[in-house]
């Protein structure tokens, strides 16, 4: 794929700290999935968005648990929430939602008529 001017904007990561931080797009339309706070105890201190980008970046790197930078949440926090989301099945549906969103408006075929034989 070649860079134009707007391939380079729509792909533009100005502003994030790492490579594997979500854009405002992304994060759009993960944010729906996010567990709401809860109405009992401490309030929230930390954005679920500075978490889900600690996982992400773990996921990338393949970095151990201890070796996470400290520009995210503790190492604690993340790891509680990213059992959590795992165990409640978030990311099973954040799967779902994404595979449901990349056939919607795409006409329905058969998996051999999807493929491009030449």
């Amino acid at each position: 794929m070649a860079w134009t001017e707007l391939t380079r904007r729509q792909h533009a990561r100005e502003g994030d700290k790492y490579a594997s931080d979500l854009t405002d797009a992304e994060w759009a339309s993960i944010a729906p999935f996010m567990p709401p706070p809860k109405t009992t105890g401490r309030p929230r201190t930390t954005s679920l968005r500075d978490v889900f980008n600690a996982i992400l970046y773990m996921a990338t790197t393949g970095c151990q648990w201890r070796m996470l930078p400290n520009d995210f949440p503790p190492v604690s926090t993340v790891r509680g929430c990213f059992y959590a989301w795992r165990n409640d099945g978030l990311f099973d549906e954040m799967n779902r939602q994404a595979g449901r969103s990349r056939t919607v408006g795409r006409r329905a075929q058969r998996p051999a008529e999807r493929r491009n034989y030449r």
